[in-house]
């Protein structure tokens, strides 16, 4: 079992730094350039992997938040406020409808 955690935990390692390396927006990137990085990576898995997570990826920095992003429909209030709209036009006819029936009693 301890020979299969040997060859299995570096190889994930290996996979998760190189798949990191390759998603990484170039701005993020430090000290070499993305290629070099992903290079490193493949030719010394367990180094290149370790050098990658520590010194690689500029971590320190937030993501700006995403703003116009999508919104689920719920929590949209202008998709909502269009619901209220639509529904106010067909509501009106529907009642001046009623009330010709009501005014002209000979029609059914």
């Amino acid at each position: 079992m301890l020979r299969v955690l040997m060859f299995l935990v570096p190889l994930a390692l290996s996979i998760y730094a190189f798949i990191d390396c390759i998603s990484t927006d170039e701005k993020e990137i430090r000290h070499i350039p993305k290629p070099l990085w992903a290079i490193l990576v493949l030719l010394f898995p367990l180094v290149g992997s370790i050098s990658w997570l520590i010194a690689g990826k500029d971590r320190g920095t937030p993501r700006p938040a995403r703003r116009g992003g999508w919104v689920a429909p719920d929590d949209n209030p202008e998709f909502l406020k269009s619901l209220d709209d639509e529904g106010k036009p067909e509501q009106s006819r529907d009642r001046t409808k009623d009330q010709k029936r009501d005014e002209d009693p000979g029609t059914s």
